[in-house]
């Protein structure tokens, strides 16, 4: 490892990064280097806007794939190297956002139902039952469950900022009818070998296998949709908002650090799209008759 990387490591580790967002940021500037065969150090403000252009016009990749290249790169020249480029304020990614997937209850019925596995099933209901992200889910440890407020405390965040979450009293018999299969000492999720046994030593599931196991039971429910995952953590808000929870609660278990994030959901609710067909209906009706 350079030296340069090493700095940019620890200075993210002082931010407070995630090991993901580093990994990320790191690979960001690692491309830039081998776009231009140098050291990143070595690199000038005008090749730097040069590599923008490249990556919109000639690319053409997405603004959300910019958005990551951006943060990695400026973290590295703004942090790291203190430069003040101002090239880097003129890059805008576009917005490029697309609506969330969202599956109705119904349709999470359907999949969650083909979850073969147990501790897949009880894992992934866990996870939708509480608008948790995958890693959250995973990392889930027997002292997160609090029986007694009937909370679940929510580690391994993003931001690495913690929160509590509701614990619904169906996910809690549910869990605890889980661990009782194998008592784990620390994971509510633990990993095992391959005989299926569950060693004291065992570190939680992998975030690969439950993404697996979902997609193997989507395909198998037949619903048609582009649904992965994070999906539920999606269908979890915009279910609690049909049920008339307030978009600042939602944003709280959530973990949102914004309204402005959460309020995406307000677009994706059926009851939203009634009371405005509804509107238009009656507008329609007292101007036609």
């Amino acid at each position: 490892m350079t030296h340069l990387r090493q700095r940019m490591i620890e200075d993210m580790q002082l931010r407070g990064l995630s090991e993901k967002t580093q990994k990320i940021y790191v690979h960001a500037v690692q491309q830039l280097a081998e776009h231009y065969g140098k050291s990143p150090d070595k690199i000038g403000e005008e090749d730097i806007r040069q590599y923008f252009l490249y990556l919109k016009k000639i690319r053409q990749i997405a603004p959300s794939t910019i958005r990551v290249a951006l943060g990695g790169i400026k973290f590295f020249y703004q942090k790291t190297l203190r430069r003040d480029l101002k090239t880097l304020d003129l890059v805008r990614p576009g917005q490029g956002k697309r609506l969330p997937v969202v599956l109705s209850t119904t349709e999470v019925r359907q999949i969650l139902g083909h979850i073969r596995r147990l501790h897949y099933r009880v894992c992934l209901s866990t996870i939708y039952a509480c608008g948790l992200r995958i890693q959250e889910g995973t990392h889930l440890r027997i002292e997160d469950i609090d029986s007694n407020r009937m909370l679940i405390h929510v580690r391994h965040t993003k931001g690495d900022k913690n929160r509590y979450v509701p614990l619904p009293q169906r996910i809690l018999d549910i869990l605890r009818r889980y661990w009782a299969t194998h008592r784990h000492a620390v994971w509510l999720f633990p990993s095992r070998d391959r005989r299926g046994s569950i060693p004291e030593t065992s570190t939680p599931i992998s975030n690969r296998g439950v993404q697996r196991a979902f997609k193997a039971a989507l395909l198998e429910s037949q619903v048609k949709k582009e649904a992965t995952v994070h999906t539920l953590r999606h269908s979890y808000a915009t279910h609690l908002l049909e049920a008339g929870v307030s978009l600042r609660v939602i944003q709280a278990y959530l973990g949102h650090r914004s309204t402005s994030t959460t309020a995406i959901y307000t677009h994706l609710t059926r009851k939203n799209e009634a009371l405005t067909v509804e509107a238009v209906n009656q507008t329609l009706e007292e101007l036609w008759g």
